[in-house]
């Protein structure tokens, strides 16, 4: 990473770390003041406990990136077919609330190298197809010799911004507020360094008509 990138990483975390930090003040300073009544401490407990997780998201997903980077201290054969079959399913409640049908096809693939980081990866990626798309929406999965592709529909992305999802803390659109289920914007570049750590490579495309990103990632020894 060069010096004006580390730069802009460094000032981008601590303003995502402040963020919640001044929420969690604001709301005690202000929400608790004078003597609120029971009903009003709740909801002020809610809020609180809802920053604080996003808090705990950010920290761990820059810990996550951090051990990425480092690259992998030991490797053993991960079923990657399997690992995705299991993201899926683990966001199957997501989904469906969300009225975005996700399909699988689990072709064999085996990488050596780490299963929780590989799980991370397979994870992050149908988050971002089921998040990032639309009512009634699909998200596409599929795994074999030629690597992980996870292609979805969604809003139309212009191509020459694409390269700006594998940066971290970096956003397509402005955030305004914080919607639930919003990550911080490490998701895509926990991927692309996860990817990194098993000597793979991470590429994405825009669709084009019909909206919607479709990201790849090889290993070594892929087609």
């Amino acid at each position: 990473m060069c010096a004006s990138a580390a730069r802009r990483f460094a000032a981008n975390a601590a303003h995502e770390l402040r963020t919640p930090v001044a929420v969690q003040r604001a709301a005690a300073e202000i929400g608790l003041a004078g003597e609120p009544d029971a009903h009003k401490v709740a909801r002020i407990r809610a809020k609180l406990i809802a920053v604080a997780d996003d808090s705990e998201r950010i920290i761990e997903g820059l810990l996550l990136l951090a051990a990425s980077e480092q690259g992998l201290e030991r490797r053993e054969p991960v079923a990657v077919h399997e690992v995705a079959r299991e993201a899926v399913a683990a966001l199957g409640g997501e989904a469906k609330e969300r009225s975005v049908t996700v399909t699988v096809h689990a072709g064999p693939l085996t990488v050596p190298g780490d299963a929780v980081l590989l799980d991370r990866l397979l994870h992050n990626l149908v988050a971002n197809g089921i998040r990032h798309n639309v009512p009634h929406g699909r998200v596409e999965v599929r795994t074999g010799p030629d690597g992980i592709t996870v292609s979805n529909t969604g809003p139309e992305i212009p191509p020459d911004t694409v390269h700006v999802l594998f940066e971290p803390f970096r956003r397509l659109t402005q955030r305004h507020r914080h919607a639930p289920g919003e990550g911080a914007g490490l998701g895509m570049s926990i991927v692309a360094a996860i990817a990194r750590a098993h000597g793979g490579t991470t590429r994405a495309y825009a669709n084009g008509e019909g909206g919607g990103l479709t990201v790849r990632v090889t290993f070594p020894g892929d087609p």
